[in-house]
C-alpha cells in the first residue's frame, strides 16, 4: 500500500496498478498493432499482384489473338511472294523442266505397278 497521503491509500493503489498495467501491456499492444499493419500490407500486396496477373492475362490473350490474325493474313501474301521469287529468279527452261519432272512423277505414282 501507499504511504500516508492526503488521498485514500486504496485509491492511490488502484491508480498506480492501472498505470503499471498500461505500461506492462504497451509493448505487447504495439507489437500486435505492428503485426496487424504488416498483415494488412501483405494482403494488399497480394491483391495487387493478383489484379496485375489478371490484367496481364487479358493483355496476353489480345496479343496472341493479334499474332494469330497476322499469321493468317500473311500466309497468302507470303505464298504469292515466294512463287513470284521462284518464277522471276528461275529461267523459263528450268521452270519447264521442273514442271515436266513433276508431271512424270505424278503419272508414275498414278500408274498401276507392272509385274
Amino acid at each position: 500500500m501507499a504511504k500516508d497521503t492526503p488521498v485514500n491509500s486504496q485509491i492511490t493503489d488502484a491508480v498506480s496498478q492501472s498505470n503499471v498495467t498500461v505500461l506492462g501491456t504497451a509493448p505487447a499492444q504495439s507489437m500486435a498493432t505492428a503485426y496487424q499493419m504488416l498483415a494488412q500490407s501483405v494482403g494488399v500486396a497480394m491483391q495487387n499482384a493478383v489484379a496485375n496477373q489478371q490484367n496481364m492475362n487479358t493483355i496476353d490473350s489480345a496479343i496472341v489473338s493479334q499474332g494469330i490474325s497476322m499469321l493468317f493474313s500473311l500466309d497468302g501474301a507470303a505464298d504469292a511472294s515466294s512463287v513470284k521469287n521462284v518464277i522471276v529468279n528461275n529461267s523459263d527452261e528450268e521452270i519447264l523442266s521442273t514442271l515436266q519432272a513433276l508431271v512424270k512423277e505424278l503419272k508414275d505414282a498414278k500408274a498401276p505397278p507392272s509385274e
